[in-house]
């Protein structure tokens, strides 16, 4: 199995699932592809609401996948594996519809990237969160900004700096990325149908006219995030982090 992704409507209700047999890492082509149903789900008139989620049951997201790291030979390879997250992220950004996380278990790197694109994340008590690029040499600079802007500089460096130490569901919904969190599974899913059921009655306009004033500020990312992808495309490429990621597969 090398993964997918899927897209499902529903009286106007768009599930988004991305699904990689390696706790839901994210290869190119699953990025690639997450972009697309990102963006049709957007251009769809039938769409009034999307949610974004993953299969399996114990990991939202492992973040990139290391298998394809480890094949980067140079760096105009590194920079086309990480604009596949600079392109997911500017998606969601510029998607006219909201987008729902739900997020049921731990996100790692591009994963919290993830978590914090959405526009309003819905989580299990099982969603711990961690930033481990330093770990591996290299740093969270293309998802930074989608981070950074929804926890804060301080939390985003506390993360970032600490790149082993899990931080707990109750830790993300107090710095904000996480707007609410859930004992349970059946709760969290009870929780998101609540508000996806809510949201496909309200005025498709409002909430896009909504979205361009909580994104404000973030009209330059087409080319950050795309500058910030040369960096780790140049850092992939050092003997530190091939070592450092040869020693995590081999745990």
């Amino acid at each position: 199995m090398s993964g997918y992704v899927r897209s499902e409507t529903h009286k106007g209700i768009t599930s988004i699932e991305f699904f990689h047999p390696q706790s839901n890492s994210l290869p190119a082509k699953i990025l690639y592809d997450l972009s697309v149903a990102i963006k049709h789900a957007g251009e769809d008139p039938a769409t009034i609401v999307i949610i974004l989620r993953s299969g399996g049951e114990k990991v939202f997201c492992a973040g990139a996948s290391f298998d394809e790291l480890q094949e980067i030979k140079n760096e105009k390879e590194g920079l086309a594996f990480f604009s596949g997250f600079a392109h997911v992220i500017n998606t969601m950004r510029l998607c006219p519809k909201f987008i729902i996380g739900r997020i049921h278990g731990k996100c790692v790197g591009g994963g919290v990237g993830l978590a914090a694109a959405v526009d309003y994340a819905i989580a299990s008590e099982a969603a711990e969160v961690r930033l481990s690029e330093l770990a591996i040499g290299i740093g969270p600079f293309v998802v930074g900004p989608a981070v950074e802007r929804k926890i804060g500089v301080s939390a985003f460096s506390q993360l970032s700096i600490d790149a082993f130490l899990w931080r707990n569901a109750d830790w993300a919904r107090r710095k904000g990325l996480f707007a609410e969190i859930h004992s349970t599974t059946e709760e969290m899913d009870e929780s998101i149908q609540r508000l996806v059921n809510t949201l496909s009655q309200s005025s498709p306009d409002a909430m896009a006219e909504m979205k361009k004033i909580f994104w404000k500020g973030t009209e330059h990312w087409d080319h950050l995030l795309l500058d910030r992808a040369k960096i780790s495309g140049r850092l992939i490429l050092s003997e530190f982090t091939k070592n450092a990621i040869a020693k995590f597969k081999n745990r």
